[in-house]
């Protein structure tokens, strides 16, 4: 059973209708993702990753070797430091 309906525009636009609004939680300036799964479009508030998502997509072949919080900011200093250095 279908939650609500929207009618396109000439101009390719659509309304989201306020219930589906409330369900996603979004509102002005939210955007939304569609994607293609099987013979359907799906559409979902974007933006929301989840920890693993985005260590997923950093690091698609292998673990990182763990590192302490003062190697981290040890690595930072030394990038920082040739990014800005003159010469």
């Amino acid at each position: 059973m279908a939650i609500a309906h929207s009618k396109l525009t000439a101009q390719g636009q659509i309304s989201v209708p306020a219930e589906v609004r409330r369900k996603l939680g979004i509102g002005p300036g939210s955007i939304l993702e569609w994607r293609e799964e099987g013979a359907q479009i799906v559409v979902r508030r974007a933006g929301r990753y989840t920890s693993d998502d985005v260590h997923r997509a950093l690091f698609p072949k292998r673990v990182p070797e763990a590192r302490t919080v003062a190697e981290m900011k040890a690595g930072v200093r030394r990038y920082l430091k040739k990014r800005h250095a003159r010469g």
